[in-house]
């Protein structure tokens, strides 16, 4: 009886642990497929685990996440790896998790209930249909294309190109892998193409940057500036995979964007004409049109929409303040500090995520289109151009990783996806 009693008792005890396994598995699958930050992932699934009674080490990068649990009596642990194509952005379903976690910790749900919940989370709609995510796109090329001040008809072909984009990579993301890889080049091609096509007529485009603003969504400055920042925190692994990837995916959008304009170059005679600049006094507000349109293909939730929008602001002001004192860099780390400072406070307050507010405002900041102007200037000869503004790039993830030091340093982030 008693032998009996103690199997029973095991057995118990190894569903409950096999039990919160699974979940701790599925919450940080579906975490980094909504775009979690992996030190911000990893640090929250140790206090999962650990708030479920077991101990647990977990290591993330863009592609991969590693999960080793232990129970306190056991000598081995026991691992899980999930392996991912890369990561994703999808802020309302990062939020409803976050708020999910919050009950579990809280004893407000049972673990079974809280499973249930994590498939339901993974099956809701997105807040804003496709049309809107295509208007997000399409609002997000004309404000950037704005704050490089072009002028206004290569804003308006930003905005339309950048719809033809959102097309591209939703019907790509539909198909095989092999495909799905050939999206960045493909988008750059064909935004360059057209807008190459469209300078026959309107000699004053400036087809290199207009195709920029319509891959704005696609440059992955955030891959990159993400990397430098994990380097920081001592995650080699996913930093230099972020870095490599980022790079790997630049080079890509370039490449797919010089062929498509140098192949309408050689087949048609393009007209110079000097190149038309919208005033100077419009490139903040063509900013919060960026932001707007960042915040709407994140799929922010519809609540925190006005929060995000004034952590933008707030990073904005940082921006100007440290342009104002003579450094554009300067104004980088300020814009950080402040975006990290409002997000942690804004987080604690209203115990929501702190990326649903500090993703927009670190997107803003990011420098991967900085790169991509350097491949241009590579290409039309000024090397030297090209060589700084390549690594500026860098200079600017450096300062963004700064800014988060000194900022999560100055208002103490809470545990939060």
């Amino acid at each position: 009886m008693n032998t009996s009693k103690n199997l029973n008792i095991n057995l118990s005890e190894k569903e409950k642990f096999e039990k919160a396994c699974k979940f701790v598995i599925r919450l940080g699958t579906l975490a980094h497929q909504y775009g979690t930050q992996s030190k911000r992932l990893d640090t929250f699934l140790t206090q999962v685990i650990q708030t479920l009674g077991y101990n647990g080490i977990f290591k993330s990068t863009p592609t991969e996440i590693s999960f080793t649990f232990k129970q306190e009596q056991e000598l081995w642990h026991k691992t899980h790896l999930v392996t991912f194509s890369g990561p994703g952005f999808n802020l309302a379903k990062m939020a409803k998790l976050d708020m999910l976690v919050a009950k579990v910790i809280r004893g407000a749900i049972s673990l079974d209930n809280a499973i249930e919940m994590l498939e339901r989370i993974d099956k809701l709609k997105q807040p804003f249909n496709e049309y809107l995510v295509a208007f997000g796109y399409a609002i997000a090329g004309a404000g950037y294309a704005g704050y490089l001040q072009c002028g206004v008809y290569d804003i308006i072909l930003s905005a339309l190109l950048s719809i033809i984009v959102y097309w591209i990579v939703k019907k790509s993301s539909k198909f095989s892998e092999r495909f799905e890889l050939a999206t960045p080049v493909l988008s750059a091609f064909v935004a360059g193409s057209i807008a190459a096509l469209c300078s026959i007529f309107i000699p004053s485009l400036q087809v290199y940057f207009i195709t920029l603003a319509a891959v704005i969504y696609l440059i992955p400055g955030f891959s990159i500036s993400n990397g430098v920042i994990e380097l920081t925190y001592k995650y080699v692994v996913s930093g230099l995979t972020n870095i490599v990837n980022g790079l790997f995916y630049l080079v890509l959008l370039f490449c797919g964007a010089w062929v498509g304009i140098s192949m309408v170059y050689s087949l048609f005679h393009v007209v110079q004409a000097p190149e038309v600049h919208i005033p100077i006094i419009f490139m903040w507000p063509s900013i919060m049109v960026l932001v707007v349109g960042l915040c709407i293909i994140f799929q922010t939730p519809p609540r925190d929409f006005i929060w995000a929008i004034i952590g933008c602001l707030i990073t904005c002001f940082g921006i100007i303040l440290g342009i104002h004192m003579g450094n554009v860099d300067l104004g980088n780390f300020l814009g950080t500090v402040f975006a990290v400072i409002f997000a942690n406070i804004w987080s604690s307050r209203t115990n929501r995520a702190a990326s649903i507010v500090l993703l927009p405002a670190i997107v803003l900041l990011v420098s991967g289109s900085i790169g991509f102007r350097g491949f241009v200037s590579y290409t039309s000869g000024n090397t030297q151009l090209g060589q700084q503004q390549f690594a500026h790039m860098f200079v600017v993830a450096a300062t963004i990783a700064m800014g988060l030091i000194l900022g999560n340093s100055l208002a103490k982030p809470k545990t939060t996806l």
